[in-house]
């Protein structure tokens, strides 16, 4: 019996991919003329109309748009249900094959000093051992997972859920079929502006967001990667300042406090009013600061313990942000956000929902177009845009974190090692101030495990802010005003009225909600910028495919999602 991995199989299962593709497209053809929506008759509405916004669907030119069917039941809703998932997989089989692009360090250097290698056994300069690696390499490519049991952790880690990247969902593009950008390479002045942006980050964690307009070290991280020649944060007439320092990439994440509403309201759980004091760390608790601590981690070595602090506190600076995105589930934001909106501040659904009155006088939304309709789709969507994420890191882009790039900028500027960098990084002045501060040019960590055990690129919790927070404004009415806007006090222990003029409303607070917990884990130094912004627009364009085909479903007369997506563009789904 052949080995189930085994390339020679490949021959024989395409020839019989062909035979069942022929078989496949014969009934499709003589199907999809009958193919409809449960109920469109009894609505009155045609499959044209229904589906004529979704270019999924409406590019195949054998599809009957003025066929119009009965409510069915049995046998023949079976068959209606088999047609129209039918129809949606191959609208998806039609699409081209997208080609992946990676920044090319995995194969540039034979160190692999550009590639994700935590876990793995490493030399005393924190280089991966090549034949694991190779080994870990191939089983990521042929999907072995025989051969990736055999890779080294000498550590107490294990490497995170690989196998996930062969799973597959059954609604939106397969998680192999979208793609991102290359992250940058590691000799790029956009690579050298990233990590002096984290190691400013790491230097003000415990500076209150309030603070930022009068603090030294704000203005003085503002300064520096002003004078970066490939700085992609936010900026004003082409400077980084303090009101724009370490915020998002959406215009919303430039207006109001740093914080979004949805992190600092309280939360309604049924009979519960839970408020958002978080537990978080005392300051200066900071880890991996330590060569030989630093090496104990690429290793796999994680001993040291946490410390918490002992008052609860509202996020009101970026320790506290990154204490949050430390230990949260990774939909939690978006579900609690999805409750202060419809049962906190009981906000209108979007002008489009069917159920709002005069269109439907007699009912109101509930499983559909209702406030559970919001909480499951942040839910479902959450483990699907996390599946793209997880192909992208391992199987594509293999970018090492911020924490394995640390040890790299030690060795190169103690003279142990001589590594490919920027001149914008060895210039700046954040090296020098955080020996000063650590006695070691690493990254602090915030976590004392470090690094997670996955590439960084994309960033996971990003993917999913990206997301959740897109069927969150699909639901939701985007321009509705957030009254009584609030803002931590800076030792955090209670909440202050927000006065700085800005009108917030909800697409605003949504889309500062996914910035805040995506650079959030910046500010902890597990990921980049790059993780963080492609990441939001993976997920993004993750949910946008999977609302086009459960609007299919809907009995319900609509005409699609309303929404603004994070350039600001708006969009019927």
């Amino acid at each position: 019996m052949k080995d189930k991995n085994d390339s020679s199989n490949t021959h024989d299962l395409d020839t019989d991919k062909n035979k069942i593709e022929s078989e496949e497209r014969r009934h499709f053809l003589n199907d999809v003329c009958s193919m409809s929506v449960s109920g469109i008759a009894a609505g009155g509405l045609s499959v044209g109309t229904l589906l004529a916004s979704s270019p999924a669907l409406a590019d195949h030119p054998d599809f009957d748009f003025d066929e119009l069917l009965p409510a069915l039941s049995g046998e023949a809703r079976q068959n209606q249900v088999y047609k129209l998932r039918k129809q949606v997989a191959m609208a998806y089989r039609k699409r081209d094959v997208v080609t992946h692009v990676n920044n090319g360090d995995d194969k540039l250097y034979d160190t692999r000093i550009g590639s994700y290698t935590k876990g793995m056994p490493h030399n005393a300069l924190g280089e991966v051992d090549q034949e694991v690696y190779d080994t870990y390499l191939k089983a990521v490519r042929t999907g072995n997972r025989d051969l990736l049991d055999t890779v080294a952790t000498p550590g107490n880690i294990t490497l995170r859920n690989i196998e996930n990247i062969w799973s597959i969902d059954y609604l939106g593009e397969d998680s192999h079929n979208k793609t991102v950008k290359p992250a940058p390479a590691i000799a790029s002045a956009e690579h050298a502006g990233e990590y002096v942006e984290l190691s400013w980050q790491a230097l003000t964690r415990d500076v209150p967001f309030s603070q930022y307009d009068s603090h030294p070290d704000i203005q003085a991280a503002a300064d520096n990667l002003s004078t970066m020649s490939d700085f992609r944060g936010p900026k004003e007439l082409g400077q980084v300042t303090p009101a724009t320092l370490f915020r998002g990439f959406t215009d919303a994440d430039l207006k109001g406090p740093y914080v979004s509403q949805f992190l600092a309201m309280d939360i309604p759980y049924g009979a519960l009013l839970v408020p958002q004091r978080i537990v978080t760390a005392p300051p200066g608790q900071d880890y991996v600061t330590d060569y030989a601590d630093w090496l104990n981690q690429q290793n796999g070595l994680v001993a040291k313990i946490k410390t918490n602090d002992p008052t609860h506190r509202y996020i009101r600076n970026g320790r506290d942000m990154g204490e949050y995105v430390g230990r949260d589930f990774l939909y939690q934001p978006y579900l609690n956000a999805a409750l202060i909106l419809t049962r906190l501040l009981r906000l209108p659904f979007d002008s489009n929902n069917p159920y709002n009155k005069p269109n439907n006088p007699s009912q109101h939304g509930h499983n559909t177009f209702g406030g559970h309709h919001v909480y499951h789709l942040v839910v479902r969507i959450a483990n699907i845009a996390q599946k793209h994420a997880w192909y992208q890191k391992w199987a594509v882009h293999r970018r090492l974190r911020p924490e394995e790039y640390g040890g790299r900028v030690h060795n190169h500027i103690t003279g142990a090692a001589d590594y490919p960098m920027h001149s914008d990084l060895l210039n700046s002045p954040v090296l020098e101030r955080a020996y000063n501060e650590w006695g070691s040019y690493l990254l602090p960590q915030q976590y004392p495990e470090g690094v997670p055990p996955h590439p960084a690129y994309p960033a996971g919790h990003a993917t999913i802010a990206g997301a959740c927070a897109t069927v969150l404004k699909a639901m939701m009415n985007e321009d509705t005003v957030i009254e009584n806007p609030v803002v931590a006090s800076d030792d955090g222990t209670t909440l202050l009225p927000y006065t700085g003029g800005d009108t917030l409303t909800v697409g605003s607070e949504i889309n500062k909600l996914a910035s805040n917990i995506s650079i959030g884990r910046d500010t902890a130094g597990v990921h980049w910028r790059s993780d963080s912004v492609e990441g939001m627009k993976l997920g993004e364009a993750v949910a946008i495919d999977v609302l086009k085909d459960l609007r299919l479903g809907y009995y319900e007369e609509f005409d699609g999602f309303h929404l603004s997506k994070f350039d600001g563009t708006k969009v019927i789904v």
